[in-house]
């Protein structure tokens, strides 16, 4: 019904369109019989528009209505859609219906929580009862005399949706990963060809003034193969039986902490880390550029100067995405930090929700981002200028592998929890770049003070 109410209002807008065209393509004036025509086609549109909020309206509160939990019955498709995975389901039990869609999608478990209980019932001190949801989410049934010794006996995967949940946030616009060039891959490397070569420059694809019916100048290409290999991280997270008794405590604590540890691990690779088994961070590349500290500069200090001459150093097509990563160590630095105006001194940093009305705090107009992968202050790493859309990050197009074994640590009533994702990082330049006339200065997209010692 809806569908044929659009289209009516769409056909009754093309008629409004032909009559204007028209005229205007005849250059007069609208004769009465097409005045008469528009003004009653804009009713019937404004009828036609009226009825179809209306539907749109009854269709939004039946969903909501499908939303209050009810009663299950034999009869209900999405009841039998997580039988079908698993799920036994009593008759007269309320589940809404977002949570049965939630059990189909993920082999009959309402919640990581209802999963991990699962596993714990499974341990021979739990009962030793064998959920046949986990035998569907694992692909292959454990053995019901599985032992202490046998580590690989009673594993589960965890089911596709909580997995999900936690890459997200891994992944997401908050984290340094995020903010960086992401590559997916089906390997464990990329190799791409890449160009490091300026438009100023003298070699690669030139640009020349020709004359009048002249020969024409011919450049090629200079493509560099750069190639990313993707590195293993694990975390190993025990979980004792009291908490998997509270499902819904559990569900909760592990989508959060591993969260929490893989950004950290992440974020310590992207800012320092050495590409030998991990990503090459921002410190240990071969484009960032190190600015000096000021002559006769104290020991622990930032000053307005550093941070001028960091900015004057980013190259400019970079700025608009740079932002300042820094240990919180610096802020007392920042908050003091001013500079001479015509009158008076004026500050040089900007609190968020202070005079930057902004999310973040800001220098130089740019964002601030506290992190602990930065060094502590008047240590080399303390602040940094980065443009991450330069940092190239690789990952496994499987995401992140999670496993459940009942047994690791079975004596101290512990379940162990496995997560297992592939990514690589390196920084798009090899090496900073000279200006078309800047003297003996380079820029890059990756800036760092040195140290102040």
């Amino acid at each position: 019904m809806i569908d044929k109410l659009r289209q009516k209002l769409e056909d009754i807008q093309e008629q409004v369109k032909n009559i204007i065209n028209a005229v205007q393509a005849e250059d007069r004036e609208f004769t009465e019989e097409e005045s008469d025509k528009l003004e009653a086609l804009e009713v019937e549109f404004k009828n036609t528009d009226r009825q179809v909020k209306n539907l749109v309206r009854a269709e939004e509160r039946e969903r909501k209505l499908r939303e209050v939990p009810t009663r299950v019955t034999d009869s209900d498709d999405e009841v039998r859609a997580a039988q079908n995975k698993g799920m036994e389901i009593p008759k007269g039990a309320r589940f809404s219906i977002s949570e049965t869609k939630e059990m189909a999608r993920n082999n009959g478990f309402r919640s990581l929580g209802d999963f991990a209980m699962s596993v714990k019932n499974a341990m021979p001190g739990g009962g030793g009862n064998i959920d046949p949801r986990l035998v569907r989410a694992s692909g292959t049934a454990p053995t019901s005399t599985s032992t202490e010794g046998v580590g690989a006996d009673g594993g589960y995967l965890v089911p596709p949706d909580y997995r999900t949940s936690i890459v997200e946030q891994v992944m997401g616009e908050d984290t340094l990963l995020g903010r960086t060039d992401q590559w997916i891959t089906g390997s464990n490397q990329l190799v791409v060809p890449a160009d490091e070569t300026t438009s100023w420059g003298s070699t690669g694809v030139q640009g020349y003034w020709e004359s009048e019916a002249g020969e024409k100048t011919q450049s090629k290409v200079a493509l560099k193969e750069k190639t990313l290999r993707l590195n293993k991280l694990t975390a190993l997270c025990p979980v004792s039986d009291e908490l998997l008794e509270d499902a819904s405590a559990l569900d909760s604590y592990l989508r959060r902490k591993v969260a929490e540890v893989f950004n950290f691990k992440i974020n310590l690779a992207i800012v320092q880390g050495t590409g030998v088994g991990e990503p090459q961070g921002i410190l240990n590349c071969g484009c960032k550029i190190a600015v000096d500290a000021e002559s006769g500069q104290s020991a622990d200090t930032i000053v307005f100067e550093n941070i001028v001459n960091m900015w004057s150093r980013m190259y400019g097509p970079s700025r608009a995405n740079a932002i300042w990563l820094i240990n919180q160590d610096i802020e007392p630095e920042l908050y003091t930090m001013s500079f001479e105006g015509t009158s008076s001194s004026v500050p040089a940093y900007l609190p968020a929700g202070g005079l930057s009305s902004s999310p973040y705090s800001t220098l130089m107009g740019k964002p601030i981002i506290p992190t602990q992968a930065c060094e502590t202050l008047g240590d080399a790493g303390d602040i940094i200028l980065a443009d991450l859309k330069q940092y190239w990050t690789g990952l496994k197009s499987t995401g992140m592998r999670q496993d459940v074994s009942i047994h690791l640590w079975f004596d101290f009533d512990v379940t162990a929890f496995r997560f297992i994702m592939r990514l690589g990082g390196q920084c798009w330049w090899s090496a900073a770049i000279s200006g078309r006339d800047t003297g003996t200065s380079t820029m890059s997209s990756f800036i760092t003070l040195a140290a102040r010692a």
